[in-house]
This record gives structure tokens, C-alpha cells and sequence, in this order.
């Protein structure tokens, strides 16, 4: 009845673009609970896990279409014809915004272009959750979604971004995490960084130091699951140098409580926001004084 009673109302569709939990499903907003049980048509990238979401939330599921990366631009026009004849359009992603690194723009503006109207319900997203919890500036940042994931194209955007002033945000795949953390060092010099994972979920993780101290966390402890990388900008806040008597100092101490040669070695580098490298040289240097 209530459905009905909307429909009568209505003058014209409109296309929604609503976001998701990206993980914890507490984080859905009652808006968006309204606007999915309001969708005529719910288009979306995966209809088994979005059905198990609104299970969920007790929201009958309307029709659905499968609206994915692969189909996006031969489905817009159908989903456009659909807010043409007076339908709530409703895109969804499988978790976060539809649009940012997911389906979503292709429709936008083809609704846009036709004159119809486009709203957007807010929702999480990773970019902005590994943002905010990464200790770096966030106030200008960069947003480049996924680094091409053929090697020379990847170390030609990044070498683009090697002057870029601002925080700069990726999102990356565990399969590749490994190659993109080498070249990000390569192309970009030793930088402060932050690596999430599965951020809002059960094994949520939030690793910080330098580019080489992530790369050295990498390759001995894979991370699984959906990953964004921040990394600090060009001469946003310059790290002080720390004279090789210093870093040798600190290395020692630590050695002296116990703790083994390349942990203390690692520890330092990442406090001081140098390479492992500098550490043994410096402590290379102490012994030969000594």
C-alpha cells in the first residue's frame, strides 16, 4: 500500500546512487535502508550479496540487474530508459560508493544528459576511511583509484605523481600489492605511508612507517583482502635528517634490550623515515670508530 501511495505521487524517475557498508554492516545510514526498500529496479554488481544485505536490513528485494564493469556502458541506456518511464533507479555497488572505482559514472551522465534527475545517498568508502586513520595530511589529498596494472604504464602514472604536493590515495589488490609497493618506493623516494585492509571488517588492519618499511611488511607478511595505500606528498612535511651517530645510538639500545639486529634496524628506519640501508651503514660506520 505504501509503495503504492509513492507511486501515485510520482511525476518522473530518478536515478539513485546509494553507498553501502564497506564491511561492518552497522554503518548503513537509515536513508539509504529507505532508499533501497523505495527501488523500483536495483542495479547492481553482484544480486546474490546485495539480496544478503537487504535480508538483512528486512528490505524486500525489488528487481534486480546485474550492472557491472563489464556491462556498464551497454546498460546505461536501459537503465536510463527505465527513470525515463517513471522508475526509482537505485545503483548499488558490492560495498562502498557506487561510481568511485566502481560502476556508476556512465549512467550518471547519461541521466544528465537526457535531463533527468540524479541523487546520491551518501555511504563509507575505503579511500576516505584509510584517509582518516592514516596519520598523514588530509587535508588536499589525491585519488587515483587503481594503478594500471601493467608494469611500465604503473611506473609512468607514478612517475607523474612524483611531484604531486598533496596525500596521495590508491587502492590495490593483494596479488599486486607487492609489485605496486616497489615501484611506489622506486618512483617516488621513501615516504611516510599507510596500508589498510579490510577496513570496518573482522581482521581490520592499519600498518604505518616508510614505503620501504611496508614493502619489507609485504613480502614476509602478505595482507589479504580489499587494500588502499596512502602515501605522504612531495615536500609536504620533509622528514629531518638524523645524524648516522643517532641512528647507530638507537639501533644499539635496542639491540642491548634483547632485540634482534634486523628488528632494531627496521624499527629505527621507520621512526627516522629512512631505508633499512642507512641503518646498517650507520651502525657499519659506529664499529668502525669503535
Amino acid at each position: 500500500m505504501e509503495k503504492a501511495r509513492r507511486d501515485s505521487g510520482r511525476s518522473g524517475g530518478r536515478l539513485v546512487l546509494c553507498g553501502t557498508p564497506i564491511g561492518n554492516l552497522e554503518d548503513i545510514s537509515l536513508r539509504a535502508i529507505r532508499t533501497l526498500g523505495e527501488a523500483d529496479l536495483l542495479a547492481c554488481e553482484d544480486p546474490g550479496r546485495t539480496r544478503k544485505l537487504l535480508t538483512h536490513l528486512g528490505v524486500r528485494a525489488p528487481e534486480m540487474l546485474v550492472y557491472n564493469e563489464g556491462n556498464e556502458a551497454g546498460r546505461a541506456g536501459e537503465l536510463v530508459a527505465r527513470v525515463v518511464g517513471g522508475e526509482t533507479v537505485v545503483v548499488v555497488s558490492s560495498s562502498g560508493m557506487p561510481a568511485v572505482s566502481d560502476p556508476g559514472y556512465r549512467v550518471v551522465a547519461a541521466c544528465l544528459d537526457a535531463g533527468l534527475d540524479v541523487e546520491v545517498v551518501p555511504g563509507p568508502t575505503a579511500a576516505m576511511a584509510a584517509l582518516t586513520v592514516s596519520g598523514l595530511p588530509p587535508g588536499r589529498f589525491c585519488f587515483e583509484g587503481f594503478l594500471p596494472r601493467k608494469p611500465a604504464e604503473r611506473r609512468r602514472r607514478i612517475a607523474d605523481l612524483a611531484a604531486e604536493p598533496r596525500t596521495l590515495v590508491f587502492y590495490e589488490s593483494a596479488r599486486r600489492i607487492e609489485s605496486s609497493m616497489a615501484d611506489l618506493l622506486a618512483g617516488l623516494g621513501d615516504r611516510r605511508a599507510t596500508l589498510a585492509r579490510e577496513l570496518t571488517k573482522m581482521f581490520e588492519e592499519t600498518r604505518r612507517g616508510t614505503l620501504s618499511h611496508l614493502l619489507e611488511g609485504v613480502r614476509s607478511t602478505p595482507p589479504r583482502g580489499a587494500l588502499v595505500v596512502v602515501v605522504e606528498g612531495h615536500g609536504e612535511t620533509p622528514t629531518q635528517a638524523v645524524a648516522a651517530e643517532e641512528l647507530a645510538a638507537r639501533a644499539r639500545a635496542l639491540m642491548d634490550d634483547g632485540v634482534d639486529r634486523g628488528e632494531a634496524m627496521r624499527r629505527v628506519a621507520s621512526e627516522a623515515g629512512v631505508t633499512r640501508r642507512v641503518v646498517f651503514d650507520a651502525l657499519v660506520e659506529d664499529g668502525a670508530r669503535s
